[in-house]
C-alpha cells in the first residue's frame, strides 16, 4: 500500500476561481456530480475524465461543494483540534435500512440462529472465526484448523500466533458479557490486557496508555509513515471523549447506532492509545457497540474475515479519511460494505450447513450398519447437538425392550457418534462435537 495523493486544498482551489460566472458554472456542476455507489478520493479521481469543459481541480471543487452540503460533524477531532465529518450519501441510508432489518430483528433468520439448542454452536464458531482472522490481520501465522483445534480442545498455545488468537477469542467472549455495561477507560484497559496477554515484551505495557517516550507510528517496512497518532499527553482527555461518545452522551440528538459503532472503531484506531493491539481493540469495540445497540446478529458475524481478504482497502479507507479534510465517509462506506458482505456470508454459510445436514440425514437411510432406531436418534442429534439420551428415553421413544435400547446407544458410542458420562446412577449420552464428520466415515 502506498500513501494516497493528498487533494488540493479546498480553500485554495476556490480562491483561484476569479470569474464569478465560472464559479456559478462549477456550483451548477456540483448539483450534477452524484455518482451512486461512488465516493471518489482525489487519488482515484486522477484516473477519471472530468466533465467536458472543466479541469480536474474544478471537478474536485464541485464534488467538495456537494459533499460539504451533505456533511455533518462528529464530536471527534484530530490531533490539531479539527473536527471529523461524514456525509449521508447514497447508498448509506439504504444500507442502514438493511442492517436494521437483518441484524436487529428476526426477519428471515434461519432456525439454527434462533433455536437456543443450536445458536451457541454457531456463536462459538463465529467467535473462533473472528479471533483467527482478526489476529491474522495483525500478523498471526497459524492455520485455521490448528487454531480451531486449540480453542475447542482448550489446549495451551504453542507460540505467539496461537496466543494472539486465544486472546482474541477470550476478548470476544468478554465483549459479549460486557455489552450491557457502559464503556469506561478501565474497561477498555481490561479489554487490552486480555487481547495482549503473554504477547508483549513486557506485560506492564498491557492495560495502559503508551508513554510519551514510546513513539508509535503506523507505517510500512520501508519506513514510510502513514499515520502519526496524537501525542500521549492527549490520550487521557481523548479516551474520556471516546467513552462519552460510545455511551451516547455526545452528540446531542439522534446519531445512528451503526454510524456510532463505525466511528468508535475509527476513533480508537486513529488515537492508537496502546503500544500494540490497537486494531484488535478497535474491532472489539465495534462489536461491543453493535451488540449494545441491539444488533444481536453480530454475535455470529465476522467482519475480520472480510477485511483479511482485502486488507489494503481497509487501510486505504483510513488514509482517504485522514488526507481529505477528516472526511469519515470513506471509512463508513468501506465498513458498511464489509458488514453487508459479512452478513451475506453468514446466511450463505448457514444455507450450506443446512444443505449438508439434509444430505447427511438423507444418507443416514443408506447406512446399513445403523438400524432405524439409531438413524432416528442420530437425525435428531444433528438438529439438537445438546440433546441428552438415556436408555429409558430411547426405550420409550421406540417401544422396545430396555436391553435393546441399551445395545443401540452403546453401539453408537462404540462407533464414535455419542459420548457418555454417568450422572448419579444414570448414563447420559450426548452427540460428539464432530458428528457430521464422523457420519461421513460410516459405511
Amino acid at each position: 500500500m502506498k500513501m494516497p495523493k493528498a487533494p488540493p486544498a479546498f480553500e485554495r482551489v476556490l480562491r483561484d476561481i476569479k470569474d464569478p460566472d465560472r464559479l456559478m458554472q462549477i456550483i451548477t456542476l456540483s448539483a450534477k456530480t452524484s455518482r451512486p455507489g461512488k465516493y471518489l478520493h482525489w487519488d482515484e479521481l486522477q484516473y477519471h475524465t472530468p466533465p467536458e469543459g472543466f479541469s480536474r481541480e474544478e471537478w474536485w471543487l464541485a464534488l467538495k461543494l456537494k459533499r460539504k452540503q451533505q456533511s455533518s460533524a462528529v464530536p471527534f477531532t484530530d490531533a490539531k483540534g479539527k473536527l471529523f465529518t461524514y456525509g449521508m450519501v447514497d447508498p448509506i441510508p439504504e444500507m442502514f435500512h438493511k442492517i436494521d432489518q437483518g441484524a436487529g430483528g428476526h426477519i428471515g433468520m434461519p432456525d439454527q440462529i434462533t433455536n437456543p439448542e443450536t445458536r451457541d454452536w454457531y456463536c462459538v464458531n463465529s467467535l473462533i472465526q473472528e479471533a483467527i482472522t482478526s489476529s491474522q490481520l495483525e500478523g498471526a501465522a497459524t492455520t485455521r484448523g490448528v487454531a480451531k483445534e486449540m480453542i475447542r480442545t482448550q489446549r495451551r498455545p504453542r507460540d505467539k500466533s496461537e496466543q494472539m488468537i486465544l486472546n482474541n477469542f477470550q476478548s470476544m467472549q468478554h465483549i459479549g458479557a460486557l455489552k450491557d455495561e457502559p464503556l469506561s477507560k478501565d474497561r477498555v484497559f481490561d479489554l487490552h490486557r486480555i487481547i495482549m496477554a503473554k504477547t508483549l515484551e513486557s506485560d506492564a505495557a498491557a492495560g495502559r496508555f503508551r508513554l510519551p517516550d514510546e513513539r508509535i507510528v503506523v507505517g510500512d517496512m520501508y519506513g514510510e509513515v502513514f499515520h502519526n497518532p496524537p501525542p500521549a499527553e492527549q490520550l487521557e482527555e481523548r479516551m474520556a471523549a471516546t467513552c462519552d461518545f460510545a455511551n451516547g452522551k455526545i452528540p446531542e440528538g439522534f446519531f445512528h447506532p451503526v454510524i456510532r459503532s463505525i466511528v468508535l472503531h475509527f476513533w480508537l484506531a486513529y488515537d492508537h492509545p496502546f503500544v500494540d493491539g490497537n486494531g484488535r481493540v478497535a474491532r472489539a469495540l465495534f462489536y461491543w457497540s453493535m451488540l449494545r445497540h441491539g444488533y444481536w446478529l453480530f454475535e455470529f458475524v465476522s467482519i475480520s474475515q472480510i477485511l483479511l481478504k482485502a486488507p489494503a482497502k481497509y487501510g486505504r479507507a483510513f488514509l482517504y479519511t485522514e488526507t481529505d479534510d477528516n472526511d469519515l465517509t470513506y471509512f463508513i462506506l468501506q465498513q458498511l460494505g464489509v458488514i453487508d458482505r459479512a452478513v451475506k456470508g453468514l446466511h450463505e454459510y448457514i444455507e450450506r450447513k443446512t444443505a449438508q445436514l439434509r444430505a447427511i440425514e438423507s444418507r443416514l437411510h443408506g447406512i446399513t450398519v445403523l438400524n432405524h432406531r439409531q438413524q432416528a436418534l442420530i437425525s435428531n442429534a444433528l438438529r439438537h447437538p445438546q440433546q441428552r439420551y438415556l436408555f429409558r428415553s430411547h426405550q420409550m421413544s421406540h417401544n422396545v425392550a430396555y436391553q435393546t435400547a441399551r445395545t443401540d446407544l452403546l453401539d453408537l458410542e462404540q462407533r464414535g457418534l455419542l459420548t457418555s458420562r454417568k450422572v448419579g446412577r444414570t448414563w447420559h449420552f450426548t452427540p460428539v462435537a464432530d458428528l457430521e464428520r464422523k457420519l461421513t466415515r460410516l459405511d
